[in-house]
């Protein structure tokens, strides 16, 4: 009955009811998305606005935007560029447009997205510019915002390693084609361990921010400063001489020591040693700089706290630096060719000698088919940031061991390098993540140095393997200034007694003193331990009659490339 009323009634067909209630769901949809549709004919330059004017705000539909040439006004001269030149087009296609505009207002500025078509007459001449309007400046601002992080130190606000070093690149590029000169410097915090084992972490943070500080501050404006490590800055000199390196390094020191830093947990004297390099004569590319300048450094920490070395050609130094180079090219290599592999050692139960887990110990194959063992590569992989790479690899080895073979547990190392990195700790986590069936049989092994520094991301790091599933450990504990409660609040599983207290047990009264009283405490915060290196029965009895819960060593199991339980 209702349709034939309606058949009867002019215009007032199903077809007609049913194009109403399409237009009432699309105004509503454009109005839920925040949109704007525009219809801008080029004959008279009017612009007709519609759909959720009121979501908008108004500075692009006030009266005076009706207008083509008003809307090109508030527009920056490079968009106004694209739209003259879809409006002066002569193509006798349809074409389509995709354009980012940024606009002033009251409130600051605010950007829209025009997506739309050009829309051609007979002759090919520009008839109209029809299309939508959508306001994006929150996703600018997160564009914004991901960009900085990409390229800043995110205590500091200082350029990271990487931007630091494209802006070497380009500082010596632009000096060797000017016939200049231009300098790097590397400052290094000193002593900052010391600070953190006395004063906590907080305050070591505030230490390095307030370090950053003084030394922007001290420099020209054309200089560039970034973070290049956990305690170092590196600083770009622009169009310097030699000497000016040497003036400008010995006023940034003094900026870093001419007063105490004041943090929430006291005043902390602070000083800083540099390494310098001179370019582009002392090297030609922004890593060979970076090397250099901390070689420079390292001789400088050499001679105590607060020196300074400039870099001079070396034939000694220049051997060395090219076979670390020709270590880091081995290591590329490997990679490639998937050359890297693992010697797995056992660890043992102390009481019933079983095998609990394998140390999983990199050694890369060289062409010639010999093995070479971690310390020949990582050291340079570490100086080269080439270790990030390796420790991915390792983990991605570990885990498909583990899938393959599901009665074993396996513990993989995470060198020192890759332990302050916070992008390379949350890429670890996710792929753990990825594989979570393996995690209960996961070890992951931490130096006491790396869990020393970085504090606070190494602990969140624990903490998220730790709600996987994994367990963590402490390498070469007693090697440096970590203490329980630290550990404690690591929430770590195990500690690995550093091998040198164990290798001299039985003939060492003080270490055994020193190895008793750890374990009595690692007991005492519910951790594990493991005495390593290992290497007869009576060194065993010792440790197990001080209540060692596991041993590892050459007594118990060379590394083996092939432990007999892999399969396929």
């Amino acid at each position: 009955m209702v349709e034939q009323s309606l058949q009867k009634k002019p215009g007032g067909s199903l077809a007609a009811l049913k194009a109403v209630q399409d237009s009432e769901r699309l105004a509503l949809a454009v109005s839920g998305a925040g949109i704007v549709a525009f219809n801008w004919t080029l004959a008279d330059d009017r612009i007709l606005w519609d759909g959720a004017v009121d979501i908008l705000p108004g500075q692009i539909l006030q009266r005076d935007r009706s207008q083509g040439r008003q809307l090109l006004a508030g527009m920056n001269s490079q968009v106004r560029q694209r739209f003259t030149a879809l409006i002066d087009s002569r193509s006798p296609e349809t074409l389509t447009f995709d354009i980012d505009v940024e606009m002033a207002s009251a409130l600051g500025t605010v950007w829209y997205v025009f997506l739309g078509s050009r829309v051609p007459d007979a002759s090919g001449q520009t008839e109209r510019l029809t299309g939508v309007v959508r306001e994006i400046t929150e996703r600018k601002h997160q564009i914004h915002r991901l960009t900085y992080l990409a390229t800043r130190d995110e205590l500091t606000g200082h350029l990271n390693r990487n931007s630091l070093r494209a802006e070497l690149a380009e500082a010596i590029a632009t000096a060797q084609s000017q016939e200049r000169h231009c300098g790097f410097l590397v400052f290094s915090i000193d002593r900052l361990a010391i600070i953190n084992d006395s004063y906590g972490f907080d305050a070591a943070d505030e230490v390095i921010v307030a370090v950053g500080e003084r030394l922007a501050r001290s420099l020209r404006t054309t200089d560039v400063i970034g973070r290049t490590a956990g305690n170092k800055f590196g600083v770009i000199l622009k169009n310097c001489t030699e000497g000016d390196i040497t003036v400008v390094a010995e006023r940034l020191r003094a900026a870093v020591r001419g007063d105490v830093v004041d943090t929430r947990a006291g005043r902390v004297a602070v000083t800083s040693s540099v390494g310098a390099v001179w370019l582009p004569g002392s090297a030609s590319s922004s890593q060979e700089a970076m090397l250099r300048a901390e070689e420079a450094l390292e001789r400088a920490r050499s001679h105590g706290r607060d020196g300074f070395t400039i870099y001079h050609h070396s034939e000694l130094r220049e051997g060395a630096r090219l076979r670390l180079m020709a270590v880091a090219d081995e290591v590329v290599a490997a990679l490639k060719e998937d050359r890297l592999v693992f010697a797995y050692q056992p660890i043992v139960d102390a009481k019933t000698r079983e095998v609990a887990e394998y140390e999983c110990l990199l050694r890369m194959i060289k062409p010639d088919g010999t093995i070479a063992p971690a310390g020949h590569f990582i050291p340079a992989a570490e100086q080269l940031g080439l270790v990030r790479l390796v420790d991915r690899r390792a983990l991605e080895m570990a885990v498909a061991a583990l899938h393959t073979n599901p009665e074993i547990n396996l513990s993989v190392n995470v060198s020192g390098t890759t332990a302050q990195d916070s992008a390379f700790l949350q890429s670890f986590v996710e792929y753990v993540k990825q594989n979570s069936a393996i995690a209960n049989r996961l070890v992951v092994e931490l130096t006491e140095t790396a869990a020393l520094h970085h504090f606070e991301e190494n602990a969140r790091f624990v903490s998220r393997l730790r709600e996987m599933g994994c367990r963590v450990a402490i390498d070469d504990f007693g090697a440096g200034y970590t203490s329980f409660r630290n550990l404690q609040m690591l929430r770590v599983d195990k500690v690995k007694i550093d091998g040198s207290y164990v290798a001299a047990l039985k003939s060492s009264p003080e270490n055994q003193i020193f190895v008793r009283t750890l374990v009595d405490l690692a007991k005492s915060f519910n951790l594990k331990t493991t005495a390593e290196w290992v290497g007869s029965e009576e060194e065993a009895a010792l440790l197990e009659g001080f209540g060692v819960d596991h041993f590892q060593g050459f007594f118990f199991g060379e590394p083996k490339l092939d432990p007999g339980w892999k399969k396929g």
